[in-house]
């Protein structure tokens, strides 16, 4: 750790230990007495988890491939059915049949203006012992199109919107090419999409040393990073408007399920896609000539980077078997003693790319530790009060399948009793990371203040907290972490399996993980390995420990509480704070397009040009109008005086309340779905929380208002601005009937 990391943890030192030694004698949602149960219960349940137990499952359920349909994937499965029940849950498998394809053929080869043929493998490696298995999948991007093209070749950088930008002020048309963009600033699948919407017939995606590579630390096996060998795979496709089996959108993907044709699948893009190395990308950046590439899109390769096109041509070739398989969801419950039609549902998906030991069985294992001492636990007759639901989804590497279409298939249901769904997935050495619903903020808080970071010796709250102080990338952020003594979930984009539990149907989330100090270049890669997460991830398995307590607790809690702790001022507090970030975006928005018509007007633009350069001149744009606010803002206002008067009321119950009142707690985040779903994606129902069109797992908060703003669609911004609003007042009515 750096020295004023030290340094803050030892000032932090004397409300760490009041923390930790002097807890507070309530947890929220507890009486007096039955917190002091559940704090004896939970230390139990500490003491049932084991390291060296995480270990082993780690290396037991990445001992072979097993990515979904695979004789690998069924073998995991089954065996974590076989765990649940020795623990004594519950348990079976529900099997979904999904469409999922694999690749036939994968050709990259440069036939100007020299000939290279792309190796499009990631040898073996002696100190990486399942790196030489059979049965991995190769080197590719899921829903790629079949296709086979030869084009020119241009480098777009990170192959984002703002990077086509600078090609069109450069001249540069993309249209019936090739294009070669870095992996890093968005998610992968956002540059295949950018490129088709651009005209491109193809895109390659490469991982550059400056970013994954011997540009940020020792390379595999040396160190943690990617080789010039490695390779991401990973699924691109178009998540943003609607994840899971791309045949059966909406509902569940059983054996009878009606299924489109493929060419009918709005979330399949139309191009081919190929993932490299940086070996593979070397000669053909180095061979492009055209533009010397801006500053900022310069990577860690040993030459000068040009754009293109010029004589550069490739040949891509791609086909693939689109065959549906079989996916195993494992569903573990233990049903409550006291509310047996409250779920709190955890999961963690169990397929990988490859061997997948951080990604996903890191958290796996966590899961099934979880499982385990809580088995212990009801082996002495303690029983949750409401049903523990325990989950190991398949299918989550190529679009969150598994999830998605339990969710969908069980949808009603899921709606009716779902109290919160906790997920986690990859979790390694480092920082508590939490995202999900607002409301349940202070829930976390109190559980993030327990558990110990077990480097450090202190909470991993004040852990987080004194990396927030120290990260901040000014004195003024510095001093605003400082400050806030609160710990704030992050909001959820995409990513992992919590997204069709909130987005689509507005079940109460979270996804919880610890991470930050460790290397990143084994990432959908056959060395993502035992080898390499014992030695570079989590040695000794400790935050394996640190995960299992954290969502355990939360679900514990969840389980037990008398009266459930949402508190809606919190979320309350966040939507006004979107609100406020989105008034001042439009103001800033209308001042930069009045500034930047008036420099046009003046020709200064064409006076700073480079005569030497064809520069493609800015155009006048249409001034920003006024967006009324008062509407949306009025609704805040409605929400934040019933969201007091809820706290207060609750309160006054002394946690004396009916299984009626906690069920409208928790299904008061339904309130928030729009009926017609987010614009050009419907899946997409969330109207605070959603993936962001063009940042894929980034979220995009007040969806629908904020890109409108940004795609300067006024008309449409208007429109979501006041569903929102009516949104945020039926959710107010809600919550009013709880007090009637």
């Amino acid at each position: 750790m750096k020295k004023n990391h030290l340094f803050l943890l030892c000032l932090l030192g004397s409300s760490v230990l009041s923390t930790n030694v002097f807890a507070q004698k309530t947890i929220t949602g507890f009486s007096e007495k039955s917190a002091a149960e559940q704090k004896q219960i939970e230390k139990k349940f500490d003491a049932g988890l084991s390291a060296e137990r995480i270990g082993k499952n780690i290396k037991d359920l990445s001992a072979k491939p097993h990515h979904l349909g695979s004789v690998g994937g069924k073998a995991v499965a089954e065996n974590i059915l076989a765990q649940f029940k020795s623990y004594g849950w519950d348990a079976a498998i529900e099997t979904y049949q999904v469409l999922f394809p694999t690749p036939k053929t994968r050709i990259l080869e440069m036939t100007s203006p020299t000939v290279y043929k792309a190796l499009l493998k990631e040898p073996a490696l002696k100190e990486d012992a399942t790196s030489n298995q059979e049965d991995q999948l190769p080197t590719y991007n899921c829903w790629s199109a079949d296709g086979d093209v030869t084009a020119d070749l241009v480098f777009v950088n990170y192959g984002v919107p703002a990077d086509y930008e600078v090609l069109e002020k450069l001249g540069i048309d993309v249209k019936g090419k090739i294009v070669i963009a870095k992996y890093g600033h968005s998610w992968r699948g956002i540059k295949p999409k950018v490129a088709q919407e651009h005209g491109a017939i193809g895109c390659i995606i490469y991982s550059d040393p400056k970013d994954d590579g011997y540009g940020a630390g020792e390379v595999y096996p040396k160190g943690a990073y990617k080789s010039e060998y490695g390779v991401q795979r990973g699924s691109i496709m178009d998540m943003v408007i609607y994840p899971g089996d791309p045949l059966t959108p909406g509902v569940g993907a059983t054996a009878g399920a009606k299924r489109l044709e493929k060419s009918e699948a709005t979330n399949l893009l139309k191009i081919p896609v190929l993932p490299i190395s940086y070996h593979d990308a070397k000669p053909l950046l180095e061979s492009l000539d055209g533009s010397v590439a801006p500053e900022e899109w310069v990577g860690g390769l040993p030459f000068t980077y040009h754009i293109g096109p010029g004589k550069t041509k490739v040949h891509l070739k791609v086909d693939f078997d689109w065959k549906l398989r079989p996916a195993y969801d494992v569903i573990a419950k233990m049903k409550g003693s006291v509310y047996p039609d409250q779920w709190v549902i955890r999961g963690n998906h169990h397929d990988a790319w490859v061997n997948g030991a951080n990604d996903p069985i890191s958290g796996q294992a966590a899961l099934l530790e979880e499982a385990r001492s809580i088995g212990e636990l009801a082996k002495t007759g303690w029983k949750p009060k409401r049903t523990l639901v325990y989950c190991a989804w398949d299918g989550e590497e190529p679009g969150l399948i598994g999830s998605t279409e339990w969710v969908e298939d069980h949808a009603e249901e899921l709606q009716q009793k779902t109290v919160v769904y906790i997920n986690s997935d990859g979790n390694a050495r480092g920082f508590l990371d939490a995202e999900g619903s607002h409301a349940l903020e202070n829930m976390v808080y109190e559980v993030a203040k327990e558990v110990t970071d077990p480097q450090t010796g202190v909470s991993v709250y004040e852990r987080r907290r004194a990396a927030d102080i120290t990260g901040g990338a000014t004195t003024k952020a510095k001093q605003e972490a400082l400050n806030n003594k609160e710990y704030h979930l992050n909001a959820m984009g995409s990513g992992s399996d919590y997204s069709s539990f909130i987005q689509h149907l507005g079940l109460p989330a979270l996804s919880i993980g610890f991470d930050g100090e460790s290397g990143g270049g084994e990432y959908h890669s056959i060395y993502d390995s035992y080898d390499h997460y014992s030695k570079f991830k989590d040695p000794g398995f400790v935050y394996g420990v640190a995960l299992a307590k954290t969502t355990g607790r939360v679900a514990l809690r969840m389980a037990d509480a008398e009266l459930l702790p949402f508190d809606f001022s919190r979320l309350q507090k966040t939507i006004a704070g979107y609100i406020k970030e989105l008034s001042g975006s439009v103001d800033a928005l209308r001042e930069k397009t009045n500034l930047e018509n008036e420099l046009i007007q003046s020709n200064l633009y064409q006076l700073a040009a480079d005569p030497t350069k064809a520069e493609k001149m800015p155009a006048v744009k249409a001034p920003v109008p006024f967006i009324d606010f008062h509407q949306i803002q009025n609704a805040l206002t409605a929400f934040e005086k019933t969201s007091k008067d809820l706290n207060q009321w609750l309160e006054k119950q002394n946690m004396v309340v009916s299984a009626k009142t906690n069920q409208a707690l928790y299904q008061a985040e339904q309130q928030l779905l729009s009926k017609n779903g987010l614009p050009r994606r419907a899946w997409f129902k969330h109207s605070i929380y959603a993936p962001g069109f063009y940042t894929g797992y980034g979220v995009k908060t007040m969806p629908g208002i904020r890109e409108a703003i940004e795609q300067r669609d006024w008309k449409e911004a208007q429109e979501q601005m006041d569903i929102d609003a009516s949104l945020l007042n039926a959710l107010t009515k809600h919550l009013q009937s709880i007090m009637q």
